[in-house]
């Protein structure tokens, strides 16, 4: 019996004291739940009172929505009315311009085409006049493009003798 006595006393003292710290875990789990269960409750009632501010409050919003739905509907014809009378009238008075205007316009047309073949004849003489100029000009330019090639190969052909004479100079000098 003497074994029995140790593993019983050695049980006791390593599951006992286990038990204990789990229980007193279990009891601050249990005051803790109890906190969270009365909070959620708090939110639960504060839910319920947003819930009821926002019915309110969209009845207020339709009430209103009616109102200004009636007030712009009596705006709007209103404003289609006066709109029709302002169109007619400026239809009348649109008429009545565009007929000043295209008299002027057909004034300043044929006043427009006379100056336009006056011009388009002075023109055409100063074009042929800077045409002949252009072609003695093309010329000009082309004596000068030969003679320009004339003095490249001129210039060549001294660059040549230069480079001959440097290559002679050098040899004559390491004589």
């Amino acid at each position: 019996m003497d074994v029995t006595n140790i593993v019983r006393t050695a049980l006791q003292e390593m599951i006992v004291p286990e038990l204990n710290n789990i229980k007193k875990e279990n009891a601050e789990i249990k005051t803790s739940l109890g906190l969270i269960n009365k909070r959620l409750d708090d939110v639960n009632n504060h839910l319920v009172d947003q819930s009821r501010r926002i019915d309110e409050t969209n009845e207020r919003i339709d009430n209103v929505r009616t109102e200004l739905t009636d007030k712009i509907d009596n705006v709007r014809t209103k404003l289609t009315d006066k709109i029709d009378d302002v169109r007619t009238e400026l239809t009348d008075k649109i008429d009545n311009v565009r007929t000043e205007l295209t008299d002027k316009i057909d004034n300043v047309r044929t006043e427009l085409t006379t100056k336009v073949d006056e011009t388009r004849e002075g023109l055409e003489q100063r074009i042929d006049t800077t045409n002949n100029r252009i072609d003695q000009l093309t010329f000009q330019v082309g004596k000068i493009a030969q003679e320009m090639e004339r003095i490249k190969r001129e210039e060549s052909v001294t660059s040549d003798i230069l480079t001959r004479l440097r290559t002679l100079e050098q040899k004559t000098a390491n004589l």
